[in-house]
């Protein structure tokens, strides 16, 4: 597979951030993008909608199919695959990238937040790749990418924020399960991850975590996510990649042109 011409990608938090970036970037291959996220009014603090964001895709030549999706709903993804088979007749990808995030200890995480980002994060990701699998194992080069980290047992990853960490965590777990599960069946799922802070909206509305300057920006995970869903699916399953080193291996050396701020100091992602 060399392009994504034609392909139908059902790609969940695609209103903005990473999800839009990949979703613009297979757009411009002429790709069917089904833009399944909540927003559908603009956000003071969170710029972009469905509506937003599907304008963009179509003005960079693909199709677009804006739902609003709350992943926590297991009905409203049934509906929005179905909407996206009657639209597109097909899916081939399927993108788990919205998450929810809040980096606080065990004291000071209210169990509705711990909810929330195990709803949204395993649980969200479960129920997509599962409402998407019976058309996936239909497709021609079919993918499960999951925006999620490398399963890295360290206590240090635990210790300030361990119920983000076991949220994004199961996103990762069902990298390995469903790769296993899937092999014969040629459906490949992998999980790609930044080796370096992303900059986004979403970063920006957690305050002053990091400064924009030392941050990489979602186009490097955009065309990483490109270069691994335009693989051969039966040879390319249940790795977790990192998005530094997938463009390596497909020749690019110079990564000046992601930085933020060229030249300035990056600050690594958390699990790595």
């Amino acid at each position: 597979m060399k392009s994504l011409q034609g392909k139908t990608l059902f790609i969940t938090g695609a209103s903005r951030g990473i999800g839009l970036a990949i979703a613009k970037k297979a757009a411009l291959d002429g790709a069917n993008i089904v833009i399944a996220a909540k927003s559908i009014t603009p956000h003071p603090t969170l710029p972009g909608t469905i509506y937003s964001a599907a304008q963009e895709i179509q003005n960079l030549g693909g199709k677009a199919l804006p739902i609003q999706v709350d992943i926590r709903d297991e009905q409203q993804i049934g509906a929005a695959v179905t909407e996206a088979i009657k639209t597109f007749g097909g899916i081939d990808i399927c993108i788990n990238n919205a998450s929810a995030i809040s980096l606080t200890d065990t004291a000071t995480t209210s169990m509705q937040r711990f909810d929330l980002m195990h709803q949204v994060n395993t649980r969200g990701t479960y129920a997509v790749s599962q409402a998407c699998l019976p058309h996936l194992l239909k497709a021609d080069n079919p993918h499960i990418l999951n925006l999620s980290p490398p399963l890295n047992m360290d206590p240090k990853w635990f210790k300030k924020h361990g119920a983000y960490t076991i949220a994004k965590y199961g996103m990762s777990l069902c990298v390995l399960g469903m790769a296993a599960e899937f092999a014969e069946r040629g459906v490949a799922v992998n999980a790609l991850w930044p080796k370096t802070v992303i900059y986004t909206a979403a970063l920006a509305a957690l305050g002053d975590l990091v400064n924009k300057e030392n941050c990489r920006t979602p186009q490097i995970v955009a065309d990483s996510a490109y270069c691994i869903l335009t693989r051969d699916a039966r040879d390319c399953s249940g790795n977790f990649f990192i998005d530094e080193q997938v463009l390596q291996e497909s020749g690019v050396s110079d990564f000046s042109k992601y930085a933020v701020a060229p030249g300035k100091r990056l600050i690594a992602d958390l699990f790595l």
